[in-house]
């Protein structure tokens, strides 16, 4: 089962209010989720963000991956970031987008002979 930690909307219309969720990757955004880890409203000034810590931390340890808007929100809430989360796939792909050279000399030494 892939968990991943995102958001699902409460509240009136017109007036969205979220809970951060672990839940079931296939689940639909509203579906029952496994866990409620925190609550975000975006209509406070400022934003409100609060979230659980060691719950967060304890779903990460299970492998849950966190959405992109997690992950903001994480930050806004003073939680640190995973190491392994989203700065590796970021590495690998400008190594792999980076130009190779090629090294014609000593291939062209060795036909000679």
């Amino acid at each position: 089962m892939a968990v991943r930690i995102r958001l699902t909307r409460v509240g009136a219309t017109k007036r969205p209010s979220y809970r951060v969720v672990a839940i079931d990757s296939r689940r639909p955004r509203d579906g029952r989720a496994l866990e409620i880890l925190g609550f975000y409203d975006p209509l406070t000034d400022p934003a409100t963000v609060q979230i659980d810590g060691e719950k967060l931390n304890a779903w990460m340890a299970k492998g849950a991956t966190p959405s992109d808007t997690v992950m903001k929100l994480m930050r806004q809430a003073g939680l640190a970031e995973p190491a392994a989360g989203k700065a590796e796939p970021a590495a690998a792909a400008k190594a792999a987008s980076k130009p190779r050279t090629r090294q014609a000399a000593p291939a062209a030494a060795t036909a000679d002979e």
